[in-house]
């Protein structure tokens, strides 16, 4: 498949481990969702490569965390600096492998940029503390680089769930090992090639590529030179994880499965909720753990609601995210695709209604699937309980505001939630009242590299991105000194 790249030595097949390119002998294609087209042949490497990789960084972490943090900020600087240049080709590289509009592509390199720019400036503010106390001692408090850090990725952000990670561990004084979802290991590597170019020392970033993640798991999970984990997923896997990780009592951070609420009150600006609600449903053609999985609405404006949100989905245009006309690229794979559609298929027998969509298109290919809008959903259907991750609406009926709060919170996940309304008074209760880790306030577009991403309940544990993103990559230690006797 010709991507076309302006820089082709950005399309890396091999792993990277201790700075050097590693092949295998075995290895597994990794496909282009929109066509079914064989990318590239990726090492598949197991557990052995994986306990490199970890004493690899384990080696490099030993003189990179003494060096000055305006060293560490200057590197991560450069490579912030290569990952915009090269905008392009990752964009290219991802919608290639992941099947997202180059549009949206585009604006999540130019996300997991902003990432390196911010810690490498937070790389220089990772303060202490001296406390008050006793007049012959003093109390200090240091924070300390954890350690090694395993990272584990998904497909859907190939690359600002990267460096959402990776950022703040270089600039801790840490040292990573990524492993990339198997989907799409392409964006990890060309983002490794550029982290090489801009000088970070070898061993610092490696990356394992392989299809047993188990495996490959279950070694960063076992290792006591493993001192923190980070994996962004579902919330299955990041339990097992969590399980796995006792034993050696890691720091961990999970950033897990999402059913998000969008409530859209009777005082809202209804076309506001309606574009809101296309933006954040629909981007990534679903597949993505903010969006919104759930649209409640006021009884008193669902039809005209409805209305206009189906209106809007139908003008959406379906077809490889290569093509500048698209609107909405494929899922990531033909399972991805039947799961959608057999959660569709019994919300209609259990009684909703199809307003547009809810078909496969295999003229397409064997990934894509329509733009769909379901109407008078109950709380019983799949589409309420279960993250759909896919270009499928569910709108519902509320009464009032207590039984949208309910509605919101009836769910076991407590990622990002958005409300629509023009009442302050309500902004401030139900934004309080509703448990998730990220409310949106006639707003969608609330994540950035400024604020603390994260959930509550079974959403997942620790915070990512702004101020807050490096405190899971350090270690606090208080220090006492005695024997200072006042003059």
């Amino acid at each position: 498949m010709n991507l076309h790249l302006h820089d082709p030595a950005l399309l890396h097949a091999d792993s990277f481990i201790d700075g050097q390119w590693r092949g295998a002998q075995q290895r597994f294609p990794v496909c282009n969702p929109a066509s079914g087209e064989t990318i590239a042949e990726v090492a598949d490497l197991g557990a052995a490569a994986t306990r490199e990789a970890i004493a690899a960084a384990q080696r490099a972490m030993a003189s990179w965390r003494e060096r000055p943090a305006t060293e560490r900020s200057t590197l991560l600087r450069r490579w912030f600096e290569l990952i915009l240049a090269h905008r392009e080709d990752l964009a290219r590289l991802m919608t290639a492998e992941q099947g997202k509009v180059l549009a949206e592509a585009r604006l999540e390199i130019t996300y997991a940029a902003s990432f390196v720019e911010w810690f490498a400036e937070e790389a220089k503010r990772i303060y202490g503390d001296l406390i008050p106390g006793p007049a012959d001692r003093r109390a200090i408090v240091i924070k300390q680089p954890v350690g090694v850090v395993a990272a584990i990725t998904p497909w859907n952000f190939p690359s600002a769930m990267i460096t959402r990670k990776v950022g703040p561990a270089l600039a801790a004084g840490c040292a990573v090992v990524l492993k990339p979802a198997a989907e799409t290991p392409l964006s990890a590597l060309a983002l490794a090639e550029l982290a090489d170019r801009a000088g970070i020392p070898r061993g610092l970033l490696n990356v394992v590529t392989g299809t047993d993640a188990e495996a490959i798991g279950r070694e960063l999970t076992a290792s006591d030179t493993v001192r923190k984990l980070t994996f962004t997923g579902s919330t299955a896997v990041g339990k097992k994880l969590l399980s796995q990780s006792a034993d050696t009592v890691k720091k961990v951070s999970m950033e897990l499965g999402g059913n998000a609420p969008i409530l859209v009150f009777a005082d809202a600006d209804l076309d506001a909720a309606v574009q809101g609600a296309i933006a954040s449903k629909y981007r990534n053609a679903g597949q993505t753990c903010v969006c919104a999985n759930r649209l409640l609405v006021d009884d008193s404006i669902y039809d005209s609601f409805l209305e206009k949100f189906a209106a809007r989905v139908a003008r959406f245009t379906v077809g490889d995210g290569m093509d500048e006309n698209t609107t909405l690229g494929p899922l990531i794979d033909p399972r991805a695709r039947a799961k959608v559609g057999a959660m569709v298929e019994d919300s209609v027998a259990a009684g909703a209604r199809l307003v547009t969509g809810g078909q496969a298109l295999d003229e397409l290919g064997p990934s894509f699937y329509q733009p769909t809008v379901l109407a008078d959903v109950t709380a019983d259907m799949r589409v309420f309980r279960e993250e759909i991750f896919g270009p499928v609406a569910p709108v519902l009926r509320f009464r009032d505001e207590a039984e949208a709060i309910a509605m919101a919170n009836d769910t076991e996940y407590g990622l990002a939630a958005y409300l629509y309304t023009a009442d302050i008074g309500r902004v401030w209760r139900v934004s309080e009242a509703i448990e998730y880790g990220m409310v949106g306030v006639n707003e969608v577009a609330i994540t950035s590299e400024l604020v603390p991403f994260g959930g509550m309940k079974a959403s997942g544990l620790g915070r990512e991105g702004s101020r807050y993103g490096i405190d899971d990559y350090v270690e606090v230690k208080y220090i006492c000194m005695g024997g200072i006797n006042p003059a």
